[in-house]
């Protein structure tokens, strides 16, 4: 089948695609080097729709191909360069068309297309050039690696091959050519390590660092550089050097390393990047084709599969459901912020009060119980801005003025009189959350937002002695605050809508993703993990061995051991949730003696670190010798079915509840606030995949087609 017909196939499938087209004009280069073609990708929309191929794409590209093809080959032209539009090269495959893929063909016909149409890049008869102007992923940036030479605007804010991080490999060539022009310990950072690590970024001069591009320009003239340079080039007045690659041990060792950190990120349970590592491997013959055959059946294997279908769902939660909250009222009720007020100081409260002041730009000011615990927070708020202006983030100038925006105060009254928003982060025992409020609603304007960043208790119950209850909202972020994106925004039995939105507007200038939760017991997250941790810990008291029951969650490829997070969260904490919810649902929720020996004992978790031991997770033996433990003992297949089960009951209940509109509200809280990886979608996907969902509750959580193939 000729690449036109194998295209237009593929575009019968994806009728809604948003269809990039691909313009020749034609241009004299510099110093009289000749007539040259430029090819440019745009899609007709400005930089927030951004450029990507579908199958109607592509052909365009090989229409625009034909001709200048047709051109070197009478001699008309001495090259040929591809670009993008303001800010955007391309940014790949459009996955919303893979998602509509029902068979193995179809998906095969995906990659041999692009591959068809690329590969003609390298045949031209004259020199082609790939000019990075803007944002280049996937297949953006193997189009690219298809031409003679490239080069990178320095502007260049993202370039990534991602298809690990969803599920997919790089399948237009990016497994194959970017070993054989780089190197293979380079290309494994590229398209493993940095898929894995949370889909990393590079900026244009890492991409010239790495030797994917040849030349590097300034953003302002980046195509009259790279056009100056290409006549250069062409003249032989520029002569191009790359390394030779070592095809020997260092590609194997290479591999090997690749290897290491799937198994320490996805421990197994997602193929695709033991997928990317074999074509890699594979690819040390510098047979071009070879690889090219291998990418595609490995793209259709995995569009087929289910991790895939799971990681473009937990992408679209996050791109598009995260940005418009189920049930949020109408953004223009809220309210503007201009002045944000921190009750307390320490750690929690201080990065809370860093990150208002760094997104929102307005005064912050901390209190606390006396002076030293303020200036403490005031100081951690400093010395952060002093960290960024180390690095280069931001200026002196801006540091200054940052700076002078953080104050401290004892008295409230002088503290919270013009604020427009209040949070507080103080001890998470009711008694004392109601304490403040009360002090804050008595010095504080009518209008002022009251926010708790409480992790488990009850918003309705914490307001309800107060005048005004119907300004008081949950406002739960979690650890690291800088870090992960999750917002728990907690509707109480009075908020108001007013003050909902406003809590929404503040969370989108944090940049955080909101999601909306009903006033319930440990809200989302927590009440998940907990459950989740709490099945793990009572394994390990009926008498299940500690490695064992850790061990029995490895193949979910979660970002750490249940034991490790206990540490992370402080199993003080860890004990309180607990026990919140074990005062609520003590049917469900178990309160375990070990955790509370554990506690009792001023551990800070189960494990020990050593140098000697490589600091790998060792059972503390101050912590064995607590233990007390039963005799009935799980092999790692039974644990993992009683800790999915108690999961699936736990979601199930907690749709029945409306703690949240949707099951994909479940899974956004879990991939933004947990880190849960992408390839489960989350958990609701990988339970209804595995068989759990319908084994505990009687059905699926979502919808045939959603999260997996469609039938």
């Amino acid at each position: 089948m000729s690449t036109t017909e194998l295209l237009k196939g593929a575009a019968e499938l994806f009728p809604d695609e948003v269809v990039t087209s691909a313009h020749v004009r034609h241009l004299d280069l510099p110093a009289g080097a000749g007539r040259f073609a430029l090819i440019t990708l745009d899609n007709g929309f400005d930089h927030t729709k951004p450029t990507t191929f579908g199958p109607a794409s592509l052909a365009n590209l090989n229409t625009a191909i034909d001709q200048v093809e047709k051109e070197a080959g009478a001699g008309e032209i001495v090259g040929v360069g591809i670009t993008g539009k303001p800010f955007i090269f391309a940014v790949g495959a459009d996955l919303k068309g893979v998602e509509l893929l029902k068979e193995h063909k179809d998906a095969l016909a995906i990659g041999k297309g692009g591959h068809e149409v690329f590969k003609r890049l390298a045949g031209i008869a004259v020199p082609t050039f790939a000019y990075y102007n803007g944002a280049a992923m996937g297949g953006g940036v193997e189009v690219g690696l298809h031409c003679s030479y490239r080069t990178v605007s320095k502007a260049l804010p993202a370039f990534s091959l991602p298809e690990v991080f969803l599920g997919l490999v790089p399948g237009w060539g990016g497994c194959t050519l970017l070993p054989n022009l780089i190197g293979a310990d380079k290309a494994v950072s590229v398209i493993i390590e940095n898929s894995l690590n949370q889909n990393k970024q590079l900026k244009g001069e890492q991409v010239f660092d790495l030797g994917i591009a040849d030349a590097i320009f300034e953003g302002a003239d980046f195509l009259e550089q790279s056009l100056i340079w290409t006549a250069q080039v062409l003249k032989g007045d520029v002569a191009v050097e790359r390394p030779v690659i070592d095809r020997g041990e260092a590609w194997d060792q290479a591999v090997a390393k690749g290897r290491f950190i799937a198994d320490s990120k996805v421990h197994g349970a997602a193929p695709a990047a033991y997928r990317a590592l074999d074509i890699i491997a594979a690819a040390k013959n510098g047979d071009l084709q070879q690889g090219y055959d291998a990418e595609d059946k490995a793209l259709a294997d995995l569009i087929m599969g289910g991790e895939l279908r799971a990681g473009i769902y937990a992408f679209n939660l996050v791109q598009k459901r995260g940005k418009r909250p189920a049930g949020a009222p109408d953004k223009n009720l809220a309210r503007p912020v201009t002045k944000v007020g921190v009750v307390g100081a320490g750690l929690m409260a201080s990065q809370l009060a860093l990150l208002f002041l760094r997104r929102l730009e307005v005064p912050v000011v901390l209190t606390d119980i006396d002076q030293e615990r303020v200036d403490k927070g005031v100081g951690y708020v400093h010395a952060e801005i002093d960290k960024l202006l180390g690095k280069g983030r931001i200026n002196q100038d801006k540091a200054n003025r940052l700076k002078a925006l953080v104050t401290g105060v004892l008295d409230k009254a002088e503290g919270f009189a013009d604020a427009d928003f209040i949070i507080e982060a103080v001890f998470e025992e009711i008694g004392v959350k109601q304490t403040v409020f009360a002090e804050v609603e008595a010095v504080a304007p009518a209008h002022a937002i009251l926010a708790t960043n409480t992790s488990s208790l009850s918003v309705s119950e914490m307001a309800s002695k107060l005048k005004n209850p119907e300004r008081v909202v949950g406002f739960h972020f979690f650890n690291p605050v800088a870090i992960l994106p999750l917002l728990e925004i907690v509707r109480g039995e009075a908020t108001d809508d007013a003050s909902l939105a406003t809590a929404f507007a503040v969370a989108k200038k944090l940049k955080k993703t909101a999601v909306l939760v009903k006033d319930a017991p440990a809200f989302v997250v927590n009440r998940i993990l907990t459950r989740f941790m709490g099945e793990i810990q009572n394994v390990i008291d009926e008498g299940t061995p500690v490695e064992v029951a850790e061990k029995a969650v490895e193949p979910l490829g979660l970002p750490m051991s249940p034991l490790v997070l206990l540490e992370l969260v402080g199993p003080a904490i860890g004990l309180h949730v607990s026990e919140t919810l074990n005062r609520a649902f003590p049917d469900r929720f178990t309160v375990s003696p070990n955790l509370k020996s554990v506690v009792e004992a001023g551990k800070r978790g189960f494990y020990v670190y050593s140098a000697e031991n490589g600091f790998k997770p060792e059972l503390d033996p101050e912590v064995a010798a607590l233990l007390k433990q039963g005799d009935s003992v799980l092999t790692e297949e039974q644990v993992r079915e009683r800790v999915l089960d108690a999961v699936a009951q736990e979601i199930g209940l907690m749709l029945d509840e409306g703690v949240v509109a949707e099951a994909q509200d479940i899974d956004l809280c879990l991939i933004t606030g947990a880190g849960w990886p992408f390839h489960l979608g989350g958990i609701t996907p990988y339970l209804d995949r595995a068989g759990v969902s319908e084994r505990v509750n009687g059905k699926k959580f979502l919808a045939p087609g959603v999260a997996s193939v469609p039938a």
